[in-house]
C-alpha cells in the first residue's frame, strides 16, 4: 500500500466520504470522484479500513452490537415505565434502561406551585425502523418470516439478558 493510499484509509475514517477523503489525501479534484470507489474496492485498502474501525471500536467503546443494544432500549421502552401520570415526571425507579429512551426533560414554573413538566421521548418508530433494517426485514419479499422471526428472537434474547 503507499503513503497516499494509506493516507486515504486515515482520512476516510474522517467521515466516511471517499471523494472528500481522496481530495485530502491528495488526489487531484478533477479525479477523485472517479479514484474514490477505485480505492474503496481495492483488498488492500479495505483490510486497512476494516482495521482502522476495530482499532476506532476499541478505542471508543462503540460496536455494532453496542449500537443494535441501544435502539432496543429505545425501541421497546415503555412510557408507563418511565413516566408517573399523576406527575408528569420520570418515575424515580425507572430502570436505566427505560431511561435511555428519554431524549429531553423540560420543567417550567408558572407562579409559586405551578411546575410543568415535557418528556420528551426518543423516535421510538425510527429505532424500530433502524432494527427492521438491521434485521434485513425490508428486502422486499414477504416470505421471510421465519428467518426474521428468528434473528428477533436472538436480538429480544440479547437485550432481555442485558436488562436482567
Amino acid at each position: 500500500m503507499t503513503d497516499k493510499q494509506d493516507r486515504f484509509c486515515e482520512e476516510y475514517m474522517i467521515d466516511l466520504n471517499a471523494t472528500q477523503a481522496a481530495i485530502r489525501a491528495g488526489y487531484s479534484l478533477k479525479t477523485a470522484r472517479e479514484q474514490a470507489p477505485r480505492l474503496l474496492a481495492n483488498v488492500s485498502i479495505q483490510n486497512r479500513i476494516a482495521q482502522l474501525q476495530a482499532e476506532q471500536s476499541r478505542r471508543t467503546g462503540v460496536s455494532a452490537d453496542r449500537v443494535v443494544r441501544e435502539l432496543a432500549k429505545i425501541a421497546f421502552a415503555n412510557a408507563s415505565d418511565l413516566i408517573d401520570p399523576e406527575t408528569a415526571s420520570v418515575k424515580l425507579d425507572a430502570s436505566r434502561d427505560d431511561l435511555a429512551a428519554i431524549q429531553s426533560i423540560k420543567v417550567k414554573s408558572f407562579g409559586e406551585d405551578g411546575l410543568e413538566h415535557e418528556v420528551k421521548l426518543a423516535d421510538k418508530l425510527r429505532a424500530l425502523d433502524l432494527l427492521g433494517k438491521h434485521l434485513g426485514m425490508y428486502n422486499g419479499t414477504s416470505d421471510n418470516s421465519a428467518d426474521q422471526l428468528k434473528k428477533a428472537q436472538e436480538i429480544l434474547e440479547g437485550v432481555n439478558s442485558v436488562i436482567a
